[in-house]
């Protein structure tokens, strides 16, 4: 079954842990103990009540008022359509860079808006790292729709703003589902209570959503060199990781990288089984027709569609370690299995997060600051831009003193 991971965002009171709630309620996707463990939760609060659908995530939240701190959490359901994966995302400012990283690998964005306060800071805050990213959906939910008597014009208010809004930041494929997450009005199915809608539920929408990179051109990245050293098993060298994007077949004529030497796929093995084909995300070992020196991070792609192989690029970074930025600092670059040490050469522009200008750099680079940056590493780094393939567009800077990571960062060109 198809994956589509997506990204809730929204202000600490527009119902989003509610709304995670309904979802996975209606959709039938909690067990029978937990709806029991929740009723009677829900029920020791108030007795009137029959269950709280935000205590699923609202225990999250407990857990760090004891000390336990879960930056993004991650809730996991399946449909008969499709598998998913919500992260759910901190609001506040200040957990810009756990947003970043929870959002980077989405497909889709989950924005919030409560109908009677309309578009906020918070808001233009989160689509606008949703557009950094290049997510391929984003979904607009304007919540508590009851609340406002299910007014069509109020709905039509918020949807003209941010329309406005959104054009200027290049969002793609923007929908808005009017919704009552307390009530279940069109969160699963399509309400009778907002008759004048006549768009998809919620779940109808992220059923039916593309995921990104379905056309990316075939990645794949060394995790191990196999090389059986038993009388049981036949000398061969293989090369073990996981399918990044696309397809490889057998007899796929591939260049590995950064050594640029052509080569043919002579086999492909999953699970200790010959296979004539496979894709992504599926681990595999791949067996060439020369007998090639590679190492961990060394990576093969189709000889007509190869990646861009560069020791300089741009790139956009969310500065995540406590320490700012020193002059000369050095780093480690790790993209997936592949690492090069790394400077930044040049700090290009600071984003404003809440207007989306680029602005003058500021003397630090701190916590949670976004910045346009041009990189220079030591040794080539195969890849291509985030906005066509973000598992090779993606990568984080590790402090080689402290070893920390230092920022997360998507490649631009």
């Amino acid at each position: 079954m198809e994956l589509l991971r997506f990204f809730t965002a929204g202000n600490v009171d527009d119902g989003k842990s509610t709304l995670i709630g309904r979802l996975l309620y209606d959709s039938k996707s909690i067990s029978t103990d937990i709806i029991e463990t929740l009723t009677q939760q829900s029920k020791a609060v108030n007795s009137d009540a029959e269950i709280d659908l935000a205590l699923l995530t609202d225990g999250l939240r407990a857990e760090r008022e004891q000390g336990i701190t879960i930056d993004v959490a991650y809730k996991y359901f399946t449909t008969a359509k499709r598998k998913f994966i919500i992260a759910d995302t901190p609001g506040h400012i200040q957990y810009t860079r756990n947003m970043f990283t929870g959002a980077s690998t989405a497909d889709a964005a989950l924005i919030l808006i409560d109908a009677r306060t309309g578009i906020t800071e918070q808001t233009k805050r989160h689509s606008i790292i949703s557009s950094l990213l290049g997510i391929q959906h984003t979904v607009v939910c304007i919540n508590k729709m009851d609340l406002v008597g299910n007014n069509r014009a109020v709905f039509d208010e918020i949807v003209t703003e941010y329309r406005a809004f959104a054009y200027r930041l290049g969002l793609k494929n923007v929908v808005f589902i009017p919704v009552s997450a307390l009530f279940g009005d069109n969160i699963v199915s399509v309400s009778d209570n907002i008759s004048w809608y006549e768009g998809p539920s919620l779940l109808e929408f992220l059923e039916q959503a593309d995921p990104r990179n379905t056309e990316a051109n075939a990645r794949f990245q060394v995790q191990y060199v196999i090389r059986p050293q038993t009388p049981e098993l036949p000398d061969y060298r293989g090369f073990a990781g996981k399918i990044l994007s696309g397809a490889y077949r057998k007899g796929d004529a591939v260049i590995v990288h950064p050594e640029n030497i052509r080569t043919t796929i002579s086999a492909i093995e999953i699970n200790g089984r010959e296979t004539a084909q496979a894709t992504a995300p599926q681990s595999v070992i791949l067996h060439l027709s020369d007998q090639i020196d590679m190492s961990r991070g060394s990576s093969i792609s189709p000889a007509g569609a190869a990646p861009i192989l560069e020791k300089e690029f741009t790139a956009t970074i969310c500065w995540m370690d406590s320490a700012s930025l020193q002059p000369g600092q050095k780093f480690m670059l790790q993209q997936n299995s592949f690492t090069t040490k790394a400077v930044i050469r040049e700090v290009i522009k600071k984003i404003d997060i809440h207007t989306f200008d680029e602005i003058a750099p500021e003397a630090t680079i701190g916590l949670n600051d976004i910045y346009k940056v041009l990189i220079r590493t030591a040794d080539p780094v195969s890849f291509d831009p985030y906005t066509e393939n973000k598992a090779t567009g993606a990568f984080i800077l590790v402090n080689e003193d402290s070893h920390n990571t230092a920022a997360a960062g998507v490649i631009r060109a």
